[in-house]
């Protein structure tokens, strides 16, 4: 009996279980498209972020807070010169950026040549830079064994040779390298140097660091420089810079335009006479692709959460319709309209609290396993997003609020006689 009062919140309770008991195939199901929902958003965030991350190291992977300065050609006179001039850089155009760009913390020349290398085990025909000592660290060049090239090899032009790990890999199959002699075009050069395999989605040149040979750039530039060296001495296949930081990224490639802007006779405004690959943008351009990724996924997985709410909308509508009797029954014995609606809402709410915390756990679970698991190097490993759970639960209040109150207040209305009329 009702007396005329509020159903007790554990009446209510207790005959929610059982109306859901049973219907427990139509409930699970209605459940299942709660659970699968929230573990979208989970999941999909977790993906797109992971997306993200992985790129962003893999840019590192090819230098830290960088731009590679390539030689181009003038698209408006300058200074009584001509546009349409070909500009070529020189190891000259490295030291007076050196000198005076005073916003670049570390520089270095390079020369790339595709060369015939042999060792005693086996021959290749791979790419070698010769660069400066400081290009090893910003171009995060890590070891796997021996050591980097240092000051006095360069300034000595002592011909040492770093490998690349596929490099050493041919070179040396399965046989120690360091300490090896190897000849590169023609020359003996000892190897002091074996790099960590990383991986590298881009690159400039010629492919990744893993398939290279790096040698001091003075013993590139005497035993094998590039190919027109003859028609400009001193020439180089590009420039590395590094700023001191980089908030002052920009400013820095303003300073070394100004520089070779004077010494090639051309506006420093000019983008065409030097083009730059700038990592630092490029780094911002990919975060920006993958922040609008990850919404994407966020958008698709919180629209699969909303059609399992309206499931849930759905379920209560029928379970309104085949309890109308029932309905009757409870009102005729002095149940409220209080008392009906409170019990399809807490039915409601129930079916997603419960749907709800079953798909956090599922969604979470699912990351910790993927970030255990050894995964191909496509997929990235997902990440547990506070945004993702925080936007699943507040979209799952709006389901049980939405999802239960019309099928609630449409219970509520009926009364007795309509009920008890009911086939």
């Amino acid at each position: 009996m009702y007396g005329g009062s509020f159903m007790p919140i554990l009446e209510i309770f207790r005959q929610t279980i059982s109306a859901l008991w049973d219907t427990k195939l139509r409930s699970f199901l209605t459940m299942f498209g709660i659970i699968w929902g929230i573990t979208s958003v989970i999941l999909l965030v977790g993906l797109g972020i992971g997306f993200g991350i992985d790129q962003r190291n893999q840019l590192r992977s090819i230098g830290t807070d960088i731009a590679i300065l390539f030689a181009g050609k003038t698209a408006m006179p300058s200074g009584g010169y001509a546009a349409g001039r070909n500009v070529s850089l020189t190891v000259d155009d490295a030291v007076a950026i050196e000198q005076g760009a005073p916003l670049v913390k570390n520089i270095s020349p390079e020369l790339l040549r595709t060369v015939n290398e042999v060792s005693r085990w086996n021959a290749a025909d791979r790419a070698v830079r010769g660069v400066w000592p400081a290009y090893q660290n910003f171009r995060s060049l890590h070891l796997s064994e021996g050591r980097l090239m240092s000051d006095e090899d360069e300034k000595d032009g002592a011909r040492v040779a770093i490998l690349g790990a596929e490099a050493n890999r041919q070179l040396f199959p399965g046989k120690p390298s360091v300490g090896e002699q190897i000849i590169v075009a023609g020359y003996p050069y000892t190897v002091v140097g074996v790099l960590a395999s990383k991986q590298q989605n881009g690159s400039y040149g010629s492919g990744p660091d893993n398939s290279q040979l790096f040698v001091p750039f003075s013993a590139m530039e005497r035993d094998f420089p590039l190919d027109d060296k003859g028609d400009f001495p001193g020439i180089v296949s590009d420039i590395v810079v590094q700023p001191v930081l980089p908030a002052v990224h920009a400013a820095a490639l303003r300073e070394v335009r100004e520089v070779l802007g004077k010494r090639h006779h051309f506006d420093p405004t000019d983008l065409d006479a030097i083009w730059a690959w700038d990592t630092l943008e490029g780094a911002q351009f990919t975060d920006n692709i993958f922040h609008v990724m990850t919404m994407f996924f966020a958008a698709v997985a919180l629209l699969t959460l909303a059609l399992g709410g309206i499931g849930v909308m759905n379920i209560m509508l029928v379970a309104v319709s085949e309890r109308t009797r029932e309905i009757g029954v409870r009102k005729a014995l002095g149940a409220t309209a209080r008392d009906i609606r409170s019990q399809f809402l807490v039915e409601s709410a129930i079916i997603t609290m419960v749907s709800g915390a079953l798909g956090l756990l599922c969604g979470i679970g699912m990351i910790v396993t993927m970030r255990l698991l050894p995964l191909p190097q496509f997929l990235p490993h997902p990440v547990i997003s506070a945004m993702a759970i925080v936007a699943s639960l507040i979209t799952l209040a709006a389901i049980t609020v939405f999802a239960g109150t019309y099928p609630a207040l449409r219970a509520a209305k009926l009364t007795p006689i309509e009920c008890l009329r009911t086939d």
